[in-house]
């Protein structure tokens, strides 16, 4: 875990380089910028979750790492409903009545 943990700090700022760029290119194609922090955390949530898995993988846990993945799949649909619902609603406008 703590070697993990130490990964993540030295990649903290090729991260926040990432987020920088998806977020120029969001405002440069007029996206929302409240569906691109969503985007971005549900990538957030799906890498914590894998990395608790294996958390609980490596400590013998199957059935714990089950249940973490499971959380964060639940998560993000949770957190994907605005987006899948704004994509139903563009669809739906989109169709001849």
């Amino acid at each position: 875990m703590f070697v993990g943990s130490l990964i993540f700090l030295f990649l903290i700022d090729e991260i926040a380089a990432i987020i920088g760029l998806i977020s120029e290119l969001a405002e440069n194609a007029n996206i929302h910028m409240v569906y691109l922090q969503t985007i971005l955390k549900i990538i957030g949530i799906a890498y914590i979750a894998e990395f608790g898995a294996q958390i609980a993988k490596d400590a013998g846990q199957g059935a714990i790492a089950s249940k973490i993945e499971l959380a964060g799949k639940i998560f993000i649909l949770v957190l994907a409903i605005p987006i899948i619902k704004a994509v139903i609603e563009m669809i739906l406008a989109l169709l001849p009545s």
